[in-house]
């Protein structure tokens, strides 16, 4: 089966006095697994590398979950302790990189601290600590060593009638599960409300008008690929769209031949 490439956003970790570059196993395994994609490792060296380069050789862009937090500086917020942990270099890399991506329209598929990336790419806040808000719900992951637990499929989202994701999975509620602590406040200017949790937290959005599939989920479908239906058309979704892609610019050569 064809595999077309998909450029995959990578952490800036500290270990075993080596300076990693690096993705979880979960996120490359679904990108193989439920888009049918090439998953490649973009290094976070921001302005060093040529994106534009990247994304001619690339027809998908899939931007991760991390325990890091975009840097509030990028949205005027607060750069306290208790915000981090950051990730400077990432921030540098996938800002830029989710911006031209979208003006390329390249599809793009964009996870937990990837929702919130979007957002600030193209404008948006973010909101911190949000289970210390009055009436919000606690969307941090349980407590637990078992990564299943606390991963489990446990919140309601609503999906919007007539946006992006209806047409994956038709208006309406699904359960998903839930791994954080900030979300997405202002929207950015050229985004689109896709779902919400019970309490009102954005769960997903999307590009609006876009020339080709831009999705933000707050959830981790990448983790429940395997066993999960709403987490398989995703990750199917994304994939046709990159192969779609794919096939555009594979018939735009042959033409120019």
């Amino acid at each position: 089966m064809h595999q077309p490439l998909v450029a995959v956003s990578t952490d800036v970790r500290q270990f075993d006095n080596y300076t990693w570059h690096a993705a979880p196993r979960q996120y490359l395994e679904a990108a193989i697994a439920g888009a049918g994609v090439f998953p490649v490792l973009v290094p976070s060296f921001g302005d060093r590398l040529d994106l534009d380069e990247l994304l001619s050789s690339v027809d998908g862009v899939m931007m991760t979950g991390s325990k890091s937090n975009v840097h509030p500086s990028l949205y005027g917020g607060d750069a306290s302790e208790a915000n981090g942990p950051y990730d400077t270099d990432r921030d540098a890399t996938t800002l830029p990189l989710i911006r031209k991506a979208i003006e390329r329209g390249v599809p793009l598929l964009a996870i937990c601290r990837g929702i919130q990336e979007m957002n600030v790419a193209l404008g948006g806040t973010l909101a911190t600590e949000i289970q210390e808000r009055e009436g919000v719900l606690d969307h941090r992951a349980p407590v637990s060593d078992n990564q299943d637990e606390r991963f489990a499929i446990r919140q309601t989202v609503s999906i919007k009638p007539g946006s992006c994701l209806a047409g994956v999975f038709g208006a309406g509620d699904l359960m998903v599960n839930s791994v954080h602590r900030q979300a997405v406040e202002r929207l950015g200017p050229k985004l689109q409300l896709e779902a919400v949790a019970t309490d009102g937290t954005v769960e997903a959005v999307s590009v609006r008008d876009s020339r080709a599939f831009a999705v933000g989920v707050q959830w981790h479908p990448e983790y429940w690929v395997q066993t999960d239906s709403v987490s398989q058309r995703i990750f199917k979704a994304f994939g046709d769209a990159v192969r779609a892609h794919s096939a555009a610019r594979a018939a735009s050569r042959a033409a120019a031949e």
